[in-house]
Order: C-alpha cells, then structure tokens, then sequence
C-alpha cells in the first residue's frame, strides 16, 4: 500500500469518526431536552394543516389530546401552547421577566411604526418609558373617573337613538350601535372629539375595521419566508402599505389640529370637545415638556394613538355585544339583572357610576360574559427571552407563547357545567378578571397585562345597565332562542359573525 492509499484510508477514517462525533454531540445535547408534547407535523408548514379558520377552538381541540402545554411549528416557528391556568400562571407570573417580550411581527412592524406602541414593543426600556406613560398619565383611574361625563351624555344619546327605534317597531341593531357608542367614546376621550358622523366618519369607520381585520391576520412569510411572496400576488401587503397610510394622514391632522388649535373656537371641534385634556392634550403636553423625564417624539405618539383604537374599541363592544347575546339567550338572567338594577335605580331615568358599586349581579354577568367570551381568545402572544424549564419541559429562547384565555375559560377541572351561562359562580367567589386569578384572564396578567381594563370596564358597565333598566328586550319576531345564531368572526378580536338584533320595549319609570 502506497502513502496515497495510506493518507486517503487516514483521511476518511478521521471523516468518519468526525461525523459520528458530531452526530453524537447533536443528539445527545437534544436528547438530554424534554419538550412538550407535539402532535405530529408536516414539512415545511408544520402543524398549520391543524389549525382551522376558529384558531382557538382548534387549539382546544389539540390541547385535549396533547397537554395543557403543547409544542407546535407554524411554518419555521416554534409555538407553545398554553391552555390552563396553572401553566399561564407559570409563564405570566412565576417567569413573567423571561416571557415579557414579543414575537416579532411584520404586519405589526408596519402598522405600529416599527413596533413603537405598547402592545407589541419588544420588552426593554423603551417598553417600559411608553407603558409608564399610558398607567399614570392616560389610564389611571383618576384620568378614567375624568371621563365620566363623557360616557354618560353617548350612553344617553344611545338609549334616545333605542327609544326612537322602538317608537317605530323597529329592531335595534345592537352590534353596530355597540361599536359606534365604544368609539365615539373613545375618540372624545382620546381626541377631543367625535369621529362618526357623516362621509368622514364612514370613512373612519371603514378604516377602522380594515384596520383590526389586519391586525388579526397572519402573515404567510413571517412563518415560511420563501413563500412571503404570496403577499405581493394577493395584494394584501398592498393593502397594508394603504391602511397604514391612510391612519397615519388621520393621526398626523388630529396632532396637526391640537397642535394649532384649528377650529377650537367653532364648529364640530368645539361642540364636542370635553373641557378636560384629552389623551392628545396630554401626550404632547408630555412631549412638550419632558413631563416623563425622557424624550417622546411624534412617531410614538401616533403609534400610541394606534394602541388606543386597536385595544379601546373592538374589544370594549365586544364584551357588550356578546354579553347581550347571552342575556336574550338567558331570559331568567336577565329578569334577575333588571330586577337588581331598576331596585338600584329607584325609579331614577339613569343609571350613573355611582350606582355601580351596587351592582354585583351585573359585575357577575360581565365576569361570565369574559368566561365564555374573552374578547381576544389567544391572548397577544409573547416570546421567551432566554432558555427556561416549565412544567418539567424544556422551552427554547425565541419560542412564541400563545395563550388560549378561550380554552381556560372552559375548563372543566376549573369551571362546574363550563359551557352554561351562569352569572351565580361568581357571585360568592373573589375570582377577577385583573390579572390576580389565572383561571379567568381575558386581558392577559402580569407586565404584559393590558393597562386599559379600567376604561374598558367603566363603559361596559355603564351601558349594560341602562340597557336592562331602560328596556325590556326580546329577539325580533320569528327568531327564537335556540336559533339565535352563535357563529364567530374569525381575527384577533372574537365577535359576532352575524350582527345582533334586539326588539326593545321601553320600560315606564
């Protein structure tokens, strides 16, 4: 044997045990993970072919089968399923630090001007300046209490608008009159003004809409890169690239219009502002005066504006419009709910927040309604920061974490009968929806928690109770309960597919 044979023969003896080195290396440091349980994937979309249009409902229906923590791809990404309130309570309490980021997002890149918002901004200082921001200059309960004059005069503009459907024998199409009350709300709180009237307010509503359809949209190349492609045919990043410009001429006039105080001596502005500051007033008070002790520029204003429509109206009509549902569903409840209310109201027109504090059996309805129906079913979805273990399972860095509020919310290991609409559970448990009790969680718990629940929950009550007292309600003639149509939209916010229609008799004081 020759030294050629003789240095080919060393050179593939060394490749060889190289490989199996290598090999060895790779899967022991993997054998050594114990991952959650994983149902089987496909190549390339992962476990995607699993999931239907009610993404909630699919993952309860894999989570049955496969654990209360449960691994999945999506594509390239690895996504961890969270569906009781033992293992949320793990990821936004015990590791609230590590799972405090989130996933990134192109379609939230694009909308949120580079993620400057709350909602979606990676964990960090910058986190955290704007989220101070919005706990104790926007949302705390004293500005919120400052607003109760606000949601009074639109809570009364609605029942009037109910009043006059009724005089005719009209059903009141419930679901739109929800969205329109939330907003303009929020927009007079928020802006100073209302934005609903006329040609400029469809077209405000429209973009709204089209706006919260995107933000609950998946974006096929952010889970399988080479086909993000598929967006350009489709026209959806189109569309995108239009909305986003099209909200941001509406913030740029609304900054413009407080900035230079157009039309604040006279027309629309000035008949509908409220005489205190509004969010606007107040964020570039802050930028103005360095009022927070660190810079804020216009971009993240306008990105924190964003925050305030996409949490502070579908969601606040959401909770009302299903919580209605349930009450024409549940006769005998809503008996119960008018019987407490008009008792509180003693034979006044109106209900006011002072009234509230009475109010157990409403509280109770709204903690059911947040059971059966959390507004966003799979709560915004965070990211682990770094390598932990949960459970006695090994969870990478850079893992998404979903969690399924939906699925907790039925939980027969939690809940007695969990499908039953049954305000009484909770009317001698201490159980809350502030992010204390993970086993009812619909605005998510610890940093990440939602800070606008206050807000959310002063008009949701305010307006389910004069609902009641006002009227007496039923479903329009030829509908009967067991046909009232249950289907949901599909997105990020859960809502009635079909618009809710109610027939309201007013009530004499």
């Amino acid at each position: 044997m020759d030294m050629l044979q003789l240095s080919v023969i060393h050179v593939l003896t060394f490749l060889f045990f190289a490989f199996f080195f290598v090999k060895w290396i790779f899967f022991s440091s993997n054998t050594n993970k114990k991952l959650p349980p994983s149902p089987k994937k496909l190549p390339i979309i992962g476990n995607l072919h699993q999931i239907g249009l009610h993404i909630h409902r699919s993952l309860h229906s894999l989570a049955q089968c496969h654990g209360p923590l449960m691994l999945l791809h999506f594509g390239k990404l690895p996504i961890l399923v969270v569906s009781s309130a033992e293992a949320a309570q793990d990821i936004m309490k015990t590791h609230d630090l590590i799972f405090s980021s989130r996933p990134k997002s192109s379609i939230g890149d694009k909308l949120f001007y580079g993620l400057k918002d709350v909602a979606g901004a990676p964990y960090g200082e910058y986190w955290r300046q704007m989220r101070s921001i919005f706990v104790l200059q926007l949302l705390s309960n004293n500005r919120v209490k400052s607003f109760r004059t606000v949601r009074e005069e639109e809570i009364d503009l609605s029942m009037k608008e109910i009043e006059n459907s009724a005089s005719l024998s009209l059903p009141v199409n419930l679901s739109e009159m929800f969205f329109l009350l939330t907003n303009d709300v929020l927009c007079r709180a928020a802006l100073g003004r209302k934005y609903s009237g006329g040609e400029s307010g469809r077209k405000f509503k429209e973009l709204l809409r089209e706006f919260m359809v995107l933000l609950g949209a998946i974006d096929v190349g952010d889970l399988i890169p080479w086909l993000s492609w598929i967006n350009l045919v489709t026209g959806f990043n189109a569309k995108v690239e239009r909305v986003t410009k099209e909200f941001d001429k509406f913030l740029d006039e609304i900054i413009e219009e407080h900035l230079h105080g157009r039309n604040r001596g006279g027309g629309d502005l000035s008949s509908e502002r409220v005489t205190q500051k509004n969010f606007v007033d107040v964020l570039l008070e802050i930028q103005k005066d360095n009022l927070a002790g660190f810079s804020i520029d216009t971009i993240s204003i306008k990105a924190l504006m964003l925050d305030m429509f996409a949490a502070g109206t579908d969601t606040t009509y959401t909770v009302l419009e299903w919580a209605m549902t349930e009450l024409l569903r549940h006769p005998r409840v809503m008996k119960e709910l008018q019987s407490e209310v008009r008792q509180i109201a003693n034979n006044k027109t109106f209900i006011n927040e002072d009234d509230l504090d009475q109010t157990h059996y409403l509280k109770a309805v709204i903690k059911e309604t947040l059971r059966l129906h959390p507004p966003i079913p799979l709560l915004v979805p965070r990211s682990s920061t770094e390598d932990v273990r949960i459970k006695g399972y090994d969870i990478s860095a850079g893992t998404t974490v979903i969690t399924n509020a939906w699925a907790i919310g039925r939980d027969p290991a939690i809940w007695e009968e969990p499908e039953e609409f049954r305000p009484e559970r909770f009317l001698n448990s201490s159980v809350d929806f502030k992010g204390h009790d993970f086993e009812l969680i619909p605005f998510g718990a610890g940093r990440r928690g939602c800070p606008g629940i206050s807000f959310a929950m002063a008009t949701d009550e305010l307006v389910l109770a004069n609902l009641v007292h006002k009227f007496d309600w039923s479903l329009p003639a030829g509908t009967r309960v067991e046909d009232l149509d249950m289907t949901e939209c599909t997105g990020l916010t859960i809502h009635r597919k079909v618009d809710l229609l109610g027939v309201a008799t007013p009530v004499s004081s």
